[in-house]
């Protein structure tokens, strides 16, 4: 299969994370996975890493993202390379320039195509100060995935969201968590101690872009109401972004820790002890099981990852969106109750060793197998439909006088065959 994406590691965001732990799975599943995507710098080089080969194009920095690239139209080296090296199915991770020249060299070629829905382009608009341009992006996400075999969305209220306007063909698969990574064993002293907390000082953490989109106004007024009952509380942000420098103003105590990877991230994680989501803009929101994984209690809107899978009251608390006095209500609560929070992050932790990810690389691989049924289905029908027309008519009359001396059942009729295959 060939794995259409603009953004991949080492660039930090769920989509990278995501996709990444995608095709390592279908790797493990003995797939060959052929990445497509822009090239992050004059030093990015393809690989070939697990036997799989990468085409690297074109890109330019986004605005507002520069760390992130997007990748330029590209339709015709597309469909030189895939008339070359033919994929199976193609997975368009996203829908900006590169991926909508995909999907036009997919269509030329015949190539059956699946797509991920995984950012909410069209939320971020009222956060830029161009909200008029919300009805045309969701026109544009609208057009792009139903114009493919399948659209994979996270969560079973992204599925009707966006089946109420008018998407086709959606399919919820999930997201999983490494919970060998984030785990509460993970715990650092010496970690808390270079942030100044106390050994019984709260921490509060905040992983994610520091963004408009991200509603951090609520995550600082929160962080007021725990302090107003746990004095010495500690905030932590890990992320970056740009609205940096503005919270840092607003906020000069607390810890701005900038990008962290791997067992460093999952450390900070497991070193803080509440952990408070605002965003009302995700899909999914991988920092969600993240936090869980790692054994601590969390605060969130009800919306993506946190709707999905927090229980109220039992493994975390849930808020009704856009309801901040309630978001910093419930964080003063938990912070007040170290006891309750604890229990509510064990509790988290056993969900989120459910959220295993070869069965949501199992379901993905389901998905590239009912678009390559039905692509080959099509391509059977227009074959029969073409032959029908350039057979001579006396073959005609021969080949249904040969049907009906057939014995019942030992031949299936073309058309009989056409409508089995529609």
């Amino acid at each position: 299969m060939a794995v259409v994406t603009e953004t991949y590691p080492p660039e930090v965001n769920g989509v990278a994370a995501t996709i990444s732990r995608v095709v390592a799975g279908l790797r493990q599943r003995g797939h060959d996975p052929a990445l497509v995507r822009p090239r992050q710098g004059p030093a990015d080089r393809a690989s070939a890493e697990g036997g799989a080969a990468e085409m690297l194009v074109r890109g330019l920095s986004i605005p507002r993202y520069p760390e992130l690239r997007m990748g330029l139209p590209c339709r015709r080296a597309l469909m030189r390379h895939w008339a070359m090296q033919r994929p199976d199915v193609v997975h368009l991770v996203t829908e900006g320039p590169l991926g909508w020249s995909a999907l036009q060299a997919a269509a030329r070629l015949g190539l059956p195509v699946v797509s991920d829905f995984r950012t909410n382009f069209h939320a971020y608009s009222s956060h830029y100060g161009v909200a008029w341009l919300r009805r045309p992006i969701m026109g544009y996400l609208r057009h792009f995935h139903n114009r493919t075999a399948a659209t994979m969305v996270p969560t079973d209220a992204l599925r009707g969201e966006l089946a109420a306007v008018g998407f086709e063909r959606l399919r919820v698969v999930s997201r999983g968590v490494d919970t060998a990574l984030f785990d509460p064993a993970r715990r650092s002293e010496a970690l808390r101690a270079s942030w100044g907390a106390a050994p019984h000082d709260p921490v509060v953490l905040y992983v994610g872009r520091l963004a408009l989109e991200k509603n951090l106004g609520d995550l600082l007024a929160a962080f007021e109401a725990v302090r107003g009952v746990t004095p010495g509380a500690c905030l932590v942000l890990v992320g970056d972004g740009p609205e940096r420098a503005s919270l840092q103003r607003r906020c000069p105590d607390a810890v701005f820790a900038g990008v962290r990877r791997g067992g460093d991230l999952a450390a900070h994680y497991a070193s803080a002890d509440l952990f408070l989501f605002p965003s009302l803009t995700e899909t999914f929101g991988n920092v969600v099981p993240e936090a869980m994984a790692s054994g601590l209690a969390l605060v969130a809107y009800d919306c993506a990852a946190a709707a999905q899978l927090v229980r109220h009251a039992e493994n975390g608390l849930i808020v009704r969106s856009g309801e901040s006095r309630g978001f910093c209500a419930a964080a003063a609560c938990l912070a007040a109750n170290p006891p309750a929070a604890r229990a509510m992050g064990v509790r988290a932790r056993a969900t989120a060793r459910r959220l295993d990810w070869e069965s949501i690389v199992q379901a993905i691989e389901t998905e590239y197998l009912v678009a390559m049924a039905k692509g080959m289905a099509r391509d059977r029908a227009a074959e029969l439909w073409l032959r029908r027309r350039t057979l001579p008519p006396a073959d005609c009359h021969q080949t249904a006088t040969r049907r009906t001396q057939t014995q019942a059942g030992t031949v299936i009729d073309e058309t009989e065959e056409s409508a089995q295959l529609g």
